[in-house]
């Protein structure tokens, strides 16, 4: 069982499917390598988070052009579609700032890769949108 912390905010409803309804759009958009799209769902400059080959946590920002130009590189282009099952453990902040871990396993051409990683959204107008991704082993590629 996960405990999460206590951060003096308790989500509402909406507050949990809006959130989820947002996953379930930007898992679709990774499924079909569709970057533009999942770019659509960030805000910039992106923080992004990680360690390296050397055992150093290491960090950088990108814009846009780099988001879609490195996430196409990683996921590559064409081919069948990506699946995800995912487990998402939200802990929300305040009803716009959100920490979500992630255990998730993508499977890609018939190959199945196990990932953990986190992320902190936010929202603007009603809408969530991801500002800072972490992830272990990314550090040599920032």
């Amino acid at each position: 069982m996960t405990f999460l912390p206590e951060t003096g905010y308790v989500p509402t409803d909406e507050d949990r499917a809006s959130l989820d309804a947002w996953f379930a759009a930007y898992d679709a958009h990774s499924a079909r390598r569709d970057v533009e799209r999942m770019a659509d769902l960030a805000v910039f400059p992106l923080n992004l988070v990680s360690d390296d080959s050397a055992g150093d946590g290491r960090s950088a920002q990108w814009d846009r052009e780099q988001f879609v130009g490195t996430m196409t590189h990683v996921m590559g282009e064409g081919g069948e579609d990506i699946t995800f099952e995912s487990t998402r453990t939200p802990v929300f902040l305040s009803p716009a700032m959100a920490v979500v871990f992630t255990d998730s396993v993508m499977t890609a051409n018939g190959e199945k890769q196990q990932l953990r990683y986190a992320d902190i959204l936010i929202r603007r107008g009603g809408s969530w949108a991801f500002q800072t991704m972490i992830q272990g082993g990314w550090g040599d590629n920032l």
